[in-house]
């Protein structure tokens, strides 16, 4: 598997001496770990049952998706594309948009 920038690699099978293997899928895992949190936490997490780590033939880590259904895709793609949206209107408004975790509530 290769992307249009040439970073994603054929994911290892057959793992060569001197690679950091370890350290590409510790990474992936960390990062799977936090996108399935998220899902959960949306209730989406049945809709991505193929996530899981992986590392490529370079050791770089690899986060798969799995095969979703083009709803969950849309879902997700909206998702964040809200959340670009909030971003972007908390840099133009310079605050945030949630109190921070200290601050009383009003």
């Amino acid at each position: 598997m290769t992307d249009r920038r040439g970073v994603v690699a054929k994911r290892a099978e057959n793992l060569s001496p001197g690679v950091p293997y370890v350290r590409g899928w510790n990474r992936a895992r960390r990062s799977a770990g936090a996108l399935a949190d998220q899902l959960v936490l949306l209730g989406l997490d049945s809709d991505f049952p193929g996530l899981v780590a992986d590392v490529n033939v370079f050791g770089d880590g690899l986060v798969q998706l799995g095969t979703v259904h083009p709803e969950a895709a849309e879902l997700l793609a909206a998702l964040i594309k809200a959340g670009l949206a909030a971003e972007s209107r908390e840099a133009v408004t310079d605050s945030p948009l949630l109190p921070s975790r200290g601050a009383p509530a009003a």
